[in-house]
């Protein structure tokens, strides 16, 4: 199936289905709402076929190129019937495991998540680690003689994981070699979160939402099959989800602010200042669309994303900024003072997007990279 085939029938199905798989709870909702609401439409799609598309057969997909689960995730985004940061966690963390898992675990894990029976999160950050996950300190020690042992004990701590409290399993990485090896000594371990020895803490954000949490490690013993690929080979992991992190998630993304837009100029007043102000967003979204829609295309082609994606990162962050400053401008008051469902909504909005410029790599970070991977600046003979 063609991506304009894909569409066409995927907008039709959606329109029959509107009222079987919209939000039920009252906007503009809690965390707990919006996860609830996110596997149940999973659950649906899955089993209407529609969230089995671009994934490959032998994980229980129907195959196709993973531009049609893009152009899925963004139809959820677009009409208002998924959170595309939550959303988004099937594409960052379902590809880890059909290319580094053990084939049987991928096919028996990978249709849990699509179809909404289980959540995942992704244990990467640590305190004092900053932007340098190369540093992590979280340790893996097998029972044994590494090549061997049947179990690994961890030990450790991780903060900012998303949604850790609600997720099943995590994607974690550990320190398995010397503590000066950086990323030649990482491994990834594929961990059930009601293993014992596993603490969460969630963490309130400024918006009230607890979407982080720390997560302890204390005598952790997790199963030597549950590594995901090689020994001291995680690093490789952790950049495999670069190119779906910066492809499909932000064309979700994308899809969401182009409905908050209209949004706004629905609710905005009409004079020059707004016009000014609306076109400016909407060039904002316009150059990030063509600049996704290109990342896509190459990641559909089997090339492989590099240090280029900075660039998508950097565009994401502050077009999602400059929407949410244009609500602030233009609403005059709806950010500050108003307690109804509209401002309760573009506030909580407002404060999430302050944090887009520091999640997943911050602007500094990849403007960094831009400058010394891309255009070469600041090298040294």
């Amino acid at each position: 199936m063609d991506v304009a085939e894909f569409r066409t029938g995927l907008n039709a199905w959606l329109d029959e289905h509107h009222d079987e798989i919209k939000p039920t709870y009252a906007l503009p909702g809690t965390l707990d709402d919006h996860i609830a609401q996110m596997q149940r439409a999973k659950s649906i799609l899955f089993d209407a076929g529609w969230m089995r598309w671009g994934w490959p057969e032998r994980v229980g997909g129907l195959g196709g190129s993973p531009m049609l689960r893009t152009e899925l995730g963004a139809a959820m985004a677009g009409r208002g019937l998924t959170d595309p940061g939550l959303y988004s966690l099937i594409e960052v963390l379902a590809p880890t495991l059909i290319d580094f898992a053990p084939p049987a675990l991928a096919a028996e894990v990978v249709p849990r998540l699509l179809s909404g029976a289980e959540l995942w999160c992704q244990g990467f950050s640590e305190p004092g680690t900053g932007s340098d996950l190369s540093s992590l300190s979280c340790r893996a020690v097998p029972d044994g003689d590494a090549d061997t042992a049947t179990t690994w004990v961890i030990n450790g701590q991780k903060v900012w994981t998303s949604l850790a409290q609600y997720s099943d399993r995590c994607v974690l990485l550990t320190r398995t070699g010397p503590p000066d090896s950086r990323h030649r000594g990482i491994t990834a371990f594929f961990v059930d979160m009601d293993t014992p020895g596993i603490t969460v803490a969630p963490l309130e954000m400024i918006n009230g939402d607890f979407e982080f949490a720390e997560v302890f490690f204390d005598d952790v013993v997790v199963p030597a099959d549950r590594m995901l690929g090689e020994l001291n080979g995680g690093w490789s992991v952790a950049m495999s989800i670069l190119p779906y992190e910066r492809s499909s998630c932000y064309w979700q993304r994308l899809a969401y602010l182009y409905r908050r837009l209209q949004m706004l100029v629905d609710a905005a007043p009409v004079n020059e200042r707004s016009a000014e102000t609306v076109g400016n967003v909407f060039l904002q979204l316009h150059a990030l669309r063509a600049r996704s829609r290109l990342t896509q295309y190459r990641l559909a082609a089997g090339e492989t994303l590099g240090p280029e994606t900075s660039i998508d990162k950097v565009l994401v962050a502050t077009a999602e900024q400059t929407t949410y400053e244009a609500v602030r401008r233009l609403l005059v008051g709806v950010v500050e003072t108003d307690d109804g469902v509209s401002g309760e909504m573009w506030r909580r909005e407002y404060l999430y997007s302050r944090a887009s410029t520091i999640y997943g790599g911050t602007v500094e970070v990849q403007r960094n990279i831009i400058a010394q991977r891309l255009l070469q600046l600041g090298a040294t003979t």
